[in-house]
């Protein structure tokens, strides 16, 4: 009876052991992500694929001419990796997303600069 019970107490404590270790990762639909995206004068395109293009107004860039970028996003982990005109790699850019939805997509950087944009229509 006594070695029953010690499998049984074994097996409840094994059972919490694995409940704790579980992952609380925030996970975001990258669905939500596809379109245009605007903060101030800066925009942001998401194409389906992992494409994008991203320009600033202020400069007198328009989307025709904005900078390639190809992205993902894993869980929270959103990466832009901006491709280089002059050639060579690209520079990635790694961000934690916050808030990704319909309307409101927030990330901040590994400074915990945080990033806000607004979708547009």
């Amino acid at each position: 009876m006594k070695q029953i019970t010690y499998y049984f107490l074994s097996f409840i404590a094994l059972t919490f052991m694995f409940n704790s270790c579980s992952s609380n990762e925030t996970v975001f639909d990258q669905n939500l992500l596809i379109g245009k995206w605007v903060s101030g004068t800066e925009y942001y395109r998401y194409d389906t694929g992992g494409k994008g293009v991203t320009w600033d107004t202020a400069d007198n860039v328009t989307e025709a001419e904005g900078q390639a970028y190809t992205w993902t996003l894993v869980n929270a982990d959103l990466t832009h990796i901006h491709i280089l005109t002059t050639g060579g790699g690209g520079v990635p850019k790694i961000y934690t997303v916050t808030e990704l939805t319909a309307n409101t997509l927030k990330y901040k950087d590994e400074f915990n600069k945080t990033y806000s944009y607004t979708k547009v229509k």
